[in-house]
């Protein structure tokens, strides 16, 4: 019973405060209607065929199955619920560019740094492994 009225309140919450992330994430679960899911958390887990991953709000796109990279994007959803509207903007966004610009993957190479550094994926491990107990990605590198 107390976990079902934490999740109406994790998601009411997800859905006010975080309203433009999870918009994003419903449209793009709908797109990806077919694909294999799961709940994990409060958080409606998508399995899509795309290399890398996503959190939106309530909704994780997933490239794998690693409990470690679900923890991981589990912080990012966290990271939604406490910077709401200022979630796209704030951690979205640069942890999209620090991914795919490729300056900043040569910088990663260049001083061989994990692309875990990041203030945006380190605070992402940091919120999904104090929320769920379990180990994130740490400092893996990914390339």
């Amino acid at each position: 019973m107390q976990a079902d009225i934490r999740r109406i309140l994790w998601w009411a919450w997800q859905w006010t405060w975080g309203l433009p992330q999870n918009l994003a994430g419903a449209a793009v679960c709908l797109c990806l209607r077919r694909a294999p899911r799961e709940r994990y958390r409060g958080v409606l887990v998508t399995y899509w065929p795309f290399s890398s991953c996503l959190s939106l709000g309530g909704f994780v796109f997933m490239s794998s199955r690693s409990r470690k990279l679900l923890v991981h994007e589990y912080g990012h959803s966290v990271q939604s619920a406490l910077f709401g509207p200022l979630y796209l903007p704030l951690m979205a966004l640069p942890s999209v560019l620090w991914f795919r610009l490729p300056p900043c993957k040569a910088y990663r190479r260049h001083r061989r740094l994990s692309y875990y550094r990041f203030y945006t994926e380190a605070l992402a491990n940091y919120l999904g492994e104090r929320m769920t107990g379990e180990p994130s990605m740490g400092e893996a590198f990914i390339d």
